[in-house]
C-alpha cells in the first residue's frame, strides 16, 4: 500500500493526566516492540540464539540498567526545572 498523504498527527502530553499517559506510553512501547520483533526471521534468530537463557537475561538486565538511568536523568532535569536552569512553560 502506497501512503499518498502524510497523515501523522500529535498528543498534547501536558495535557494528559498519570493514567492518560501511562497509556500513550504503553501505545507506543507496543508499536515500537512490534515493528522491531517483525524485523527479522524468527526461526532464524531463535536459531542463532540457541536454548539457553543467555540472551534473555542480558536483555533482562539492559532494560533494568536502561530505566534506572532514565530514572537518573529525570532526577536532574526536574532539580535543573525545579532550580530555575531550564525554562518550562
Amino acid at each position: 500500500m502506497r501512503q499518498y498523504k502524510d497523515k501523522k498527527i500529535t498528543v498534547n502530553i501536558a495535557a494528559l493526566d498519570g493514567f492518560g499517559l501511562r497509556d500513550y506510553a504503553e501505545m507506543c512501547g507496543s508499536a515500537l516492540a512490534k515493528s522491531h520483533a517483525r524485523s527479522g526471521d524468527a526461526a532464524l534468530i531463535g536459531g542463532y540464539l540457541g536454548k539457553r537463557d543467555t540472551f534473555d537475561k542480558a536483555i533482562v538486565r539492559f532494560g533494568m540498567l536502561y530505566a534506572d538511568q532514565a530514572e537518573a536523568d529525570f532526577a536532574l532535569f526536574r532539580a535543573a526545572v525545579d532550580a530555575g536552569t531550564i525554562p518550562v512553560r
